[in-house]
Order: C-alpha cells, then sequence, then structure tokens
C-alpha cells in the first residue's frame, strides 16, 4: 500500500443540505452535541502532537458542511501554519462559499473541492432534498467567487447517479474544456443507505469515461492529484476529469488516508467499521499524546488487512452505525 499520510478531518456532522446519498429521507440523525465535538483546541493538538509525529502532512476538512464551523478560517490558518503541513484543502457544498472564498484563501487554503452533483436547479434541488427556496445559484456563486480567488486547483465533486443525473454527465464534463476546472466523478457508496437507489445505484466509472470518449476522445492526464482518482482529459481541454470507484475499480493498494470524526473517531477505511479509535475520549481521559502515537501506529499496520480482506463487510451487509455524513466523506 501507499504511505498513509493524508487525514480527512470532519469539523461538524451537521449540513444545511440533506443529500439522498449522505443523509437519506427518513433517516433519523442523531447530530452530535457540541460538547462531544472535538474542540479546535483537542483537534490542533492531535494533528501537531498525535498525526504529523506518525506521519500524517495532508488534510482536508469536511462534514457535514465544514463551513458551518464556527471559527472556520482561523482554524483553517492555523493548520495551514503548521511547517509540516504539506497540503491542507477543503471538500464544501459550495452554499456559503461566496462570501468567505477570500478570506478561506488568505487563511491559506489553497485546493477546494465543491460538490456540483447537476447543473440544472430543479435536478439540483431534489438530490439535495431542498423543499423550499432554490439553492444551485448560491452554490454556483459560490463555485465562481473560489475561481476568481484563485483556487487551484478547483475540483467539482459529481456523484453520479442512474435516472437522477446521468443525462448529464457530458455536460458536466465539457465544464472542464474552456477553465482549469477538475470534475470529479464519484460512484455512489451504500454507506448506511443501500436501498437508496435499488440494486443499481451507481454507474461504473468505464460506462462514463465511454460516453466521454465517444463525444470527444479521452487521453490520460499528466496531472495527478492527492487521493485514488484516475486522472484523463478532453484532447485540448484545460481542466481535467477525474473517476474515484471505489465501487468497480478496486483502489485500495493505493490508498493513503484515514479519516477523523468530528467526535474525535479514527475510521481507518470508509467501506467497513474495523478499528476504529476513540480519540477524543482518550484524550479528554488524560491518555498522553505519546500514547495516542503508539495507538494510531499499530492502527496504521493493521490498515493493509482491514483494506484488503474486509473491504466488502460493510457494504454487502449494509451494516453501518453511521450514515456518510456523520463519518465525513
Amino acid at each position: 500500500m501507499n504511505q498513509v499520510d493524508y487525514l480527512r478531518i470532519s469539523l461538524i456532522d451537521r449540513c444545511n443540505f440533506r443529500c439522498q446519498y449522505c443523509m437519506p429521507e427518513g433517516s433519523e440523525l442523531d447530530y452530535i452535541l457540541k460538547q462531544q465535538l472535538l474542540t479546535d483546541k483537542e483537534l490542533l493538538t492531535l494533528i501537531k502532537e498525535v498525526f504529523i509525529p506518525v506521519g500524517f502532512n495532508r488534510f482536508r476538512l469536511t462534514g457535514g458542511e465544514p463551513l458551518l464551523r464556527p471559527r472556520v478560517v482561523d482554524l483553517v490558518s492555523a493548520i495551514a501554519s503548521l511547517p509540516q503541513t504539506q497540503d491542507l484543502s477543503m471538500t464544501t457544498n459550495g452554499f456559503l462559499l461566496a462570501p468567505m472564498a477570500q478570506s478561506l484563501y488568505n487563511a491559506g487554503l489553497r485546493r477546494i473541492n465543491i460538490s456540483l452533483d447537476s447543473l440544472d436547479p430543479a435536478t439540483f434541488d431534489s438530490i439535495i432534498g431542498n423543499r423550499g427556496r432554490g439553492k444551485w445559484q448560491q452554490v454556483w456563486d459560490g463555485i465562481q467567487a473560489a475561481y476568481r480567488v484563485g483556487f487551484d486547483p478547483l475540483k467539482l465533486n459529481v456523484v453520479a447517479i442512474p435516472d437522477v443525473n446521468d443525462r448529464e454527465l457530458l455536460d458536466l464534463a465539457a465544464l472542464t474544456i474552456d477553465k482549469h476546472w477538475h470534475i470529479r466523478f464519484i460512484e455512489f457508496m451504500p454507506i448506511g443507505n443501500s436501498e437508496l437507489f435499488g440494486n443499481r445505484g451507481w454507474i461504473p466509472s468505464e460506462e462514463i469515461r465511454q460516453r466521454i470518449r465517444e463525444r470527444w476522445g479521452l487521453i490520460n492526464s499528466q496531472i495527478r492529484g492527492n487521493g485514488p482518482a484516475d486522472v484523463f482529459q478532453i484532447p485540448g481541454a484545460k481542466g481535467t476529469l477525474g473517476f474515484i470507484s471505489q465501487m468497480s475499480e478496486c483502489f485500495c493498494d493505493r490508498c493513503n488516508r484515514m479519516r477523523l470524526s468530528a467526535d474525535g473517531w479514527l475510521r481507518p477505511c470508509l467501506l467497513n467499521e474495523i478499528g476504529q479509535l476513540d480519540l477524543k475520549t482518550a484524550l479528554r481521559e488524560g491518555v498522553s499524546t505519546a500514547e495516542l502515537q503508539n495507538r494510531v501506529r499499530h492502527l496504521l499496520a493493521f490498515k493493509p488487512e482491514i483494506n484488503f480482506k474486509q473491504r466488502y463487510s460493510g457494504t454487502e451487509t449494509g451494516n453501518y452505525t453511521r450514515t456518510m455524513s456523520q463519518i465525513g466523506g
């Protein structure tokens, strides 16, 4: 396996959207109470005194919706200013981004992923579970603001869903032709929502690639990301097309990440719940950061076995105690 040096950090489990694939309609979500969240001080202690010493130097801030986290700009600044931080990025739905984009950039954030599952406002609202005022335009404004500020790369995440947004996939791919935008097509994952789209809730990446080949052609890109995406380009395009194919094309051998939930649980594999560590409780009970380093190192050594031998244990049984929003994506 690759060296595991990339930590996805959920700042909050709450969100101002309720996307079907993340917060399934009808599911009762017990949000983490404020006192159960890692505080800024606790999170920074874990980053500086546990994660960096065991080899993590790339961090992505996620949610829920991370821009809902109080003082998020200050937190970005604190992480970005650490000399060991080689990369700091964020995944957001973009709804609150437009007025915050410049401040986040000034604080040291340079890479950002924005979820955009549809270019059609009505389809977009149906995916995000919106029954009120349309939200697509404000997300689009956030994307444009991030582009103006200078985020590079600016990535747009698309969860491809049959009979929902599959008619738009070529239109979304076309956004990469004239702008330095990078589209990431993501196969829907049945994390806590296995019945959501029936037996075939995801579109294999190769099927999407073939559609693009037939329209424009498709070549391997020289640009690589920090994650598991296979990256291509439409010939002559300014941006790239990435495919995250966790359902149809196993990339466990390339996994370089772990996930830290907003309440301090370290998860070694997204596809199952084996081996999780409750770092917040240990920290609050006075366990030394040296001992926490040892526990994380042990989990890092065990991670390949979790990834390969237990890869499908969750998706086959549907046995997840948390939805994607509660895990941190």
